[in-house]
């Protein structure tokens, strides 16, 4: 029992402290640079097909396009926008545009099944992938293109900068806050992934693969931005980490939005595993230390938490170190309660008040 208890607490402390404490310093004494075309230098840059799958996006997408349009990029680029069985007159919403993109319009079958079709439209070297939701630096498409340079890279994640990491516009809610400083923390494993090899996914806002590594996705994909890139270093290519690259979003809005995400994340690397049995397999994957780690171990970790507070729970009476890491559990747990319950109540609160207040005139 004892055992069980402290391998727990090991595993959990190793995924979330041990292994990036391993990244940095693996990152400082074998980095792997990245040959990068200097952005300013002229000649050809590679072709260009940027892929947009939207879904019911008409109001948010003539910006969102016009973003895209307006890159400082100097090659050749085509801007496909694959709309998912859209009913809120996308359509027309893009009309203005004309010639200028191609819409593609196909019955709602999910954003793998409208980033197959986009794929499959492309005329492009280099494909990259957008949302409809968020915009992009000017210059982000070419800080993603200058890392294809390197032939040993196969894709190429940006940086999502989110409203609740800028320290000028602090965020509305503690869900927001929490969201960030997550967000900041798995950046930073990223870079160090990418730095030593490859990092383990890409940000779906704002990445880009060859054209010529991309396979068709399965309809059912839940994290097409973890499945393609993980496919392309299982071919023995990299998928490298360009921070210059930047996409701005918003954070989610409340925990339960917050929940639903994790919720698909969870379920989604439970699936790749399924899809891709190769990634467990060492030496077969090139980076399974790294997925290993990161990846497997969060997916196990609340299995070694429930251990651990089973375990406390029957060592308690016998030593007091194990009483006190129950309470600090079940402390902990219980904080966490009172907090989704304080804002649940607090969105109902609203809620109704928006429910009572008058009309506008």
């Amino acid at each position: 029992m004892e055992f069980l208890f402290w391998a727990s607490v090991l595993f959990v402390g190793y995924v979330y402290a041990g292994y990036p404490s391993l990244l940095a310093v693996w990152s400082a004494v074998a980095a792997r640079p990245v040959r990068r075309r200097a952005t300013e230098r002229g000649g050809p840059w590679p072709a260009v097909s940027v892929v947009v799958a939207a879904q019911n996006e008409g109001p948010r997408l003539p910006a969102r396009v016009s973003n895209l349009l307006e890159q400082l990029y100097p090659g050749l680029m085509q801007v496909i926008v694959v709309s998912d069985g859209s009913t809120d007159g996308t359509l027309a919403a893009l009309a203005p545009f004309g010639g200028k993109i191609q819409l593609i319009e196909l019955p709602r079958g999910g954003k793998p099944v409208a980033l197959n079709a986009g794929v499959a439209a492309a005329t492009g070297e280099i494909l990259v992938f957008a949302d409809a939701r968020q915009r992009f630096a000017p210059d982000a498409i070419r800080h993603l293109v200058a890392n294809f340079d390197d032939p040993e890279v196969g894709g190429v994640s940006g940086e999502l900068i989110l409203d609740s990491e800028e320290q000028t516009s602090p965020s509305e809610s503690a869900v927001g806050e929490g969201v960030g400083l997550y967000w900041r923390y798995e950046k930073w494993l990223r870079r160090r992934e990418s730095q030593i090899g490859s990092t383990l996914g890409m940000t779906g806002a704002i990445c880009a693969l060859r054209r010529s590594l991309w396979q068709p996705l399965p309809p059912a994909t839940l994290l097409d931005d973890v499945l393609a890139p993980m496919r392309v270093v299982l071919a023995g290519k990299r998928i490298v980490f360009e921070e210059r690259a930047q996409a701005f979003d918003q954070v989610a809005a409340n925990g339960a939005a917050e929940a639903r995400r994790k919720t698909r994340t969870l379920a989604g690397n439970y699936q790749i595993l399924r899809l891709e049995p190769r990634l467990l397999v060492p030496g077969v994957n090139p980076v399974w230390l790294q997925y290993a780690s990161h990846k497997v171990g969060r997916l196990l970790v609340p299995w070694a938490l429930i251990a651990a507070l089973v375990t406390a729970a029957f060592l308690a009476r016998e030593r007091w170190i194990y009483l006190v890491a129950l309470v600090m559990q079940l402390g902990f747990y219980g904080l966490a309660a009172l907090g989704g319950w304080m804002e649940f109540r607090e969105r109902g609160v609203t809620r109704r008040a928006d429910e009572l207040s008058p009309a506008p005139k």
